[in-house]
């Protein structure tokens, strides 16, 4: 199996406005050399809005054809949020938008209630495994973070990541409970992280993130940046052979 290059984003997201955004990261993208995935952050149009009556799209919207035609042109999946509306609901959103044009999708679970995101979303139910060039990935949402039941590897993926806007007060969380995630799943784990102050005045210092399945993580600092990691697959599951605990892992079912 081969190695995979994951481009990271880190951006300081102009807040509330979809048009500006797209057109940053078009400039960004354009620099982008050879990559297999692109990750952008949570709400990565907006920022972390609790207006969806005037932000919300939908799934044939211009994000997401947007995102498309990225992922058509640079030949690599690309994978962020967005606020989507669909049959009358309103989802925090993970679009994974492959380079042929389809998609996959998975609606944020954990709506954090702190910041009334519960009174304006849908939560979603379902852990969503995405199959790309061989390798299982598991994207997760925020939040997310801080319930690893959800998130536990039932040996059905070998990368997990997490698109947020993750607030400085609680960045130290931030940075340990990702550290956490890859070595209790056995898996490469990124966080990919904002920077800058939104329209509420909360404060973000990014710290995007790749971490191998044995802990050691590189953290992109609290500038705008974009960043390509590569990752192994033969290291990843020499490593799982060597010291085999998934399959030591309690069982279980969520409800």
């Amino acid at each position: 199996m081969e190695n995979l290059k994951i481009t990271v984003i880190q951006p300081d997201i102009i807040w509330e406005n979809p048009d500006a955004n797209l057109k940053k990261y078009s400039e960004w993208f354009d620099k982008i050399n050879e990559t297999d995935v692109i990750i952008l952050p949570e709400m990565f149009t907006t920022g972390f809005s609790m207006h969806p009556e005037k932000l919300k799209e939908q799934m044939d919207g211009p994000s997401i054809k947007w995102m498309q035609q990225v992922a058509s042109d640079k030949n690599a999946a690309v994978v962020g949020s967005l606020i989507i509306e669909e049959d009358g609901k309103v989802y925090n959103r993970a679009i994974w938008a492959f380079p042929e044009g389809k998609t996959e999708t998975y609606d944020k679970r954990h709506l954090y209630s702190m910041g009334q995101e519960h009174l304006h979303y849908t939560p979603g139910k379902d852990k969503l495994i995405v199959d790309y060039k061989g390798w299982k990935f598991c994207p997760q949402i925020c939040y997310d973070l801080r319930f690893p039941v959800f998130a536990r590897n039932q040996e059905d993926y070998d990368v997990i990541f997490y698109i947020a806007n993750w607030p400085s007060p609680r960045h130290h969380v931030w940075k340990n409970l990702l550290i956490s995630r890859a070595i209790e799943n056995q898996a490469y784990c990124f966080g990919v992280n904002r920077v800058g102050t939104d329209g509420t005045g909360l404060k973000y210092l990014g710290d995007s993130s790749c971490i191998s399945p044995k802990g050691f993580a590189e953290f992109m600092g609290e500038n705008e940046a974009v960043k390509t990691f590569e990752i192994s697959y033969s290291q990843l599951h020499d490593f799982r052979h060597k010291f085999p605990l998934l399959s030591d892992r309690d069982n279980f079912k969520i409800l």
